[in-house]
């Protein structure tokens, strides 16, 4: 058992030759301790406090904001030509047809984060209809503004004061350089001393301490001009709808080694333009649900730590489906037993 002295030190402890660790172990016991996966970070076992973040097991979303996507915006310009030709002519069944495929999560942010994910995938734009605001995209865009979504996420941080988030800001290609000020100029006006500057060691212990909250990996040369924006995080993506060879391009992956930093293992099936005009009356819920157990079996076999094979984050669809976010977080008890992940 985890043992920690009241003043919040760790006592000692030696090294566990079996995996005899229950969840118990991984977390720490307490009275106010939250049902669920909602505080797992702040129940976290002090023995994994000085951990980098990038060495632990995180559960992510993938493409986090597509509950929201608004059947009646436009296409997103960067589809396939094809697409946008039977938007031009068909728009109602082409945004049909691209709102099931696209929406990967039906959760809400607030929800996603009471689950416990803690690794946020945004693709940000500017929506070509609005004239001011940027929105997310998938395919379609979202109803709801980036301003909006830093809002309820530094709400659900003030009451959550020692949970961490990671954003990932991907895919921003399409954002004018008046636009990615206005984008980095909102995270910094709302999130503000919740940031963690990219100079810091990212370990439990020491953003408690400092009271950071939030790491920001921006996906822009910009970044390196900002102490608050990491850089880009890299996304493992298999870019395939089957499962098998999902698995072996991870696998693959890992065989050739992992980050140094925070990286994220799409665990997602991806559509493409010809499997649509296949199954025109599907939708990435039904490519995905019957999956699901197979993918999580996947997971259970990973672990965190510095080796070569390690995973980081794992973004998954769907999240709220299955044990997804809670296989992610049991794999940190392996940790426990891996001296060298220790402190690194």
């Amino acid at each position: 058992m985890c043992s920690q002295s009241p003043g919040g030190q760790t006592g000692s402890s030696s090294p566990r030759s079996s995996y005899s660790y229950s969840m118990q172990d991984l977390f720490q016991k307490c009275d106010n301790q939250e049902t669920g996966n909602k505080q797992w970070m702040s129940n976290l076992c002090a023995e994994l406090w000085d951990v980098p973040l990038f060495n632990l097991s995180i559960p992510g979303s993938h493409d986090t904001m597509t509950y929201c996507l608004d059947k009646l915006s436009p296409v997103d310009p960067s589809s396939s030509k094809l697409l946008l030709f039977f938007e031009k002519y068909v728009p109602s069944i082409t945004r049909s047809i691209i709102l099931r495929w696209s929406t990967t999560q039906v959760l809400t942010v607030t929800e996603q984060l009471n689950a416990g994910i803690r690794y946020l995938d945004l693709r940000i734009a500017h929506r070509p209809d609005v004239f001011s605001n940027l929105y997310f995209v998938h395919g379609l865009y979202t109803s709801r503004t980036v301003e909006d979504i830093l809002h309820e996420i530094e709400d659900w941080l003030q009451h959550n004061p020692r949970e961490i988030l990671i954003l990932g800001c991907d895919n921003l290609g399409s954002l004018s350089s008046e636009h990615h000020m206005c984008l980095i100029n909102s995270i910094h006006r709302i999130l503000g001393p919740k940031l963690c500057p990219k100079h810091e060691q990212p370990t439990l212990r020491n953003m408690w301490k400092q009271n950071y909250q939030v790491i920001v990996g921006y996906d822009n040369p910009l970044a390196q001009w900002f102490d608050y924006l990491w850089p880009s995080i890299p996304y493992w993506w298999a870019n395939t709808t089957k499962t098998r060879s999902l698995i072996h391009f991870l696998e693959m992956r890992k065989l050739i080694g992992r980050p140094d930093g925070f990286f994220v293992a799409g665990l997602n099936l991806t559509e493409n333009l010809s499997y649509i005009l296949k199954h025109p009356f599907g939708s990435i819920k039904r490519l995905t649900l019957p999956e699901l157990p197979y993918l999580c079996k996947w997971v259970q076999k990973q672990h965190p730590g510095v080796s070569k094979d390690a995973t980081n984050i794992i973004a998954e669809d769907l999240i709220g489906s299955d044990d997804f976010v809670s296989a992610v977080i049991k794999l940190n008890m392996k940790l426990l037993d891996r001296t060298d992940a220790l402190s690194k």
